[in-house]
């Protein structure tokens, strides 16, 4: 008897697409001229530029699933502090992973890849993508109270 996997390729998508959903909602939590200039504690980022880090990590991410080809990004690129521009390019990797992200090959996130950061599984790269996504949202909820707003709840994906 075959066991299925503790996580389908569905199931996960679906993890992923709700920390996106999270994060999205935290993006437009931030005041218009607090996003891409605020932040609790110099020298970190401000929100708007650690979604963008998410949103290319991501794209990374899910263009090296699919292609085997894990091209670091220009960090300096879609650092628009535009909100609009961050949100409109954030909708159309969410759609593009709802397409693409089913073509994964299975087989895959067992292979080892060589990433911009280190050597790591198909897994284990989409995993630390939700991870850093995790990570930096926690930095935004952090910020948003010392602005005085309440951030979404963190379990409502």
């Amino acid at each position: 008897m075959t066991q299925p996997p503790i996580v389908t390729p569905e199931g996960f998508l679906a993890h992923w697409q709700g920390h996106r959903r999270l994060t999205r909602r935290a993006t437009e939590a931030f005041p218009e001229d607090k996003l891409f200039t605020y932040t609790a504690a110099p020298p970190m980022r401000p929100f708007g530029v650690m979604a963008w880090e998410i949103h290319q990590v991501s794209e990374l991410t899910l263009n090296g699933l699919l292609t085997g080809e894990w091209v670091e990004p220009d960090w300096r690129q879609g650092s628009s502090t535009d909100r609009a521009k961050l949100l409109s390019d954030w909708d159309g990797l969410s759609a593009r992973l709802d397409a693409e992200f089913p073509n994964v090959d299975l087989n895959f996130f067992a292979q080892t890849h060589r990433l911009p950061w280190g050597e790591m599984t198909g897994w284990e790269a989409a995993i630390y993508t939700i991870d850093n996504e995790i990570h930096h949202r926690g930095q935004g909820y952090v910020y948003l109270r010392a602005l005085g707003i309440e951030p979404p709840a963190f379990y409502e994906r």
